[in-house]
């Protein structure tokens, strides 16, 4: 199944922070994408692995999202070594997409950064001929996707580019708090973390809303680049 976008986050949840309202509105525009979590979220202070999974499902049918898979790799323990990559490599040569989303390059959580790492291997890697995989008793074909953004998190890095997301705020928000058990929630009484008070939450929207403010627009989402990003003309900039 091949797709424009694959969306990679460390955790669930991740994904929705970082980028949702990118993918809703590529989503919209008729685009297709998937998303890959690296691990199911056990350490997680709040919830379980299982609760995460059937938000993450709940999340994923609010983007508009029908590809989501886990990859089960192992929550604050995971490696970028040959192993890892190797699966990631699979996925990558599965959903063969043009571009890939994916966690910030640094970042308060150990994941995160380990996570951006990760990915950015396996997307070379997936290039190189002689490096064979197998999906189905079938030899995968090399694939590199064409770009790499990965998404801003808890640390407030300078974005490279920034999308304009206006429209798609409320939908981000809702599959964000489709993670009822992560984020603030007066109803559900467990322990707190930096991630579940209202402070965290409203952080969301008014980041959104400076990025935005920074490109003329009410909403943006931001991302850092791996390679200068290419325009045909000046015109195409806003």
């Amino acid at each position: 199944m091949k797709v424009d976008i694959l969306a990679i986050g460390a955790h669930p949840d991740d994904v929705e922070l970082g980028c949702g309202g990118t993918i809703a509105k590529e989503i919209a525009y008729g685009k297709k994408v998937a998303i890959i979590d690296l691990t199911r979220g056990e350490l997680g202070t709040r919830g379980s692995a299982e609760i995460r999974a059937s938000e993450s499902e709940e999340a994923s049918k609010i983007l508009g999202v029908e590809t989501r898979i886990n990859m089960g790799f192992a929550d604050g323990f995971f490696v970028n070594d040959k192993e890892h990559q190797l699966a990631l490599i699979k996925m990558i040569r599965k959903f063969q997409p043009e571009i890939v989303l994916c966690n910030a390059v640094e970042d308060r959580h150990i994941d995160h950064g380990r996570g951006s790492s990760l990915v950015s291997d396996a997307c070379f890697l997936s290039g190189l001929i002689k490096i064979e995989t197998e999906d189905k008793s079938e030899i995968q074909k090399p694939w590199r996707p064409k770009c790499i953004y990965h998404y801003i998190q808890w640390k407030n890095l300078e974005p490279d580019i920034v999308v304009d997301v206006s429209g798609f705020i409320d939908t981000k928000m809702d599959a964000v708090l489709a993670y009822k058990t992560q984020f603030y929630n007066e109803s559900i009484k467990a322990p707190d973390t930096p991630i579940s008070s209202k402070n965290f939450t409203d952080s969301i929207i008014y980041r959104a809303r400076d990025l935005g403010r920074l490109i003329g627009v009410e909403h943006g989402e931001g991302f850092t680049v791996e390679r200068y990003p290419a325009v045909d003309s000046l015109f195409d900039l806003k």
